[in-house]
């Protein structure tokens, strides 16, 4: 079970991401102000830090520069209404892993929580699904201890999916993930889809990649639900 802390200082939003957590079966401490938030993080082990920006007592960018300061390498995930270069910058520079920009869809904030788990301190080297892995050291795809070719966006597409797996991956987290905020028009990731489950899923009796009708992608191993 993922355990993760949330300090956010608006109760509303706070109470409806702490509900839908529980739902999801992650857990969820809570913290009003940066300055709980700071103790709560020091005193305890989550796997991601859900920080909002606009924090009393301690803002989010101080509480995340404390944090890192401290040794700590928690994933932090910052929330945010600032949608503009330069916030990005100055969080990812205090030691933010990423940003969620409100309003924004629950279920995408549980597949940015899963995906910021699997990657740790920054050191994870290998991701893996059944028996597909990604080796980023050796910058190589196996299945079966096969060598898989995927193209550059397949290389981006196949991270996002790995990290998130197995849970549900929406075609705007996706499109993002390849092409940022220069989204091309709405066939090629249809395309880039086509041509990374062709080389990860057509030469093998189990495919992995899955489409999940309305709502988005997949990577899933045998007996995973």
């Amino acid at each position: 079970m993922l355990n993760v802390l949330l300090v956010e200082d608006d109760l509303d939003l706070a109470e409806t991401v702490e509900q839908y957590l529980e739902l999801e079966k992650i857990r969820c401490d809570y913290a009003s102000n940066g300055m709980a938030g700071l103790q709560l993080a020091m005193e305890n082990s989550y796997n991601v830090l859900l920080l909002d920006l606009n924090l009393p007592r301690l803002d989010g960018l101080s509480l995340c520069q404390q944090l890192r300061a401290a040794g700590d390498d928690t994933p932090i995930l910052m929330l945010t209404a600032r949608d503009h270069l330069d916030d990005k910058l100055a969080g990812f520079q205090a030691g933010t892993d990423d940003y969620l920009v409100k309003p924004f869809e629950l279920q995408e904030l549980v597949v940015r929580l899963q995906a910021l788990a699997r990657r740790r301190s920054g050191q994870m080297q290998k991701l893996s699904c059944g028996d597909l892995e990604m080796d980023f050291s050796a910058k190589t795809v196996m299945r079966s201890g096969l060598p898989i070719k995927v193209s550059p966006i397949g290389w981006k597409l196949l991270e996002a999916l790995l990290r998130a797996s197995p849970a549900v991956v929406t075609r705007q987290t996706l499109e993002e993930a390849v092409w940022g905020n220069e989204i091309p028009d709405s066939d090629s990731l249809k395309v880039h889809l086509f041509h990374l489950r062709k080389a990860i899923d057509a030469p093998f009796s189990n495919p992995l990649l899955q489409t999940v009708a309305g709502h988005g992608f997949a990577l899933k191993g045998k007996g995973q639900s």
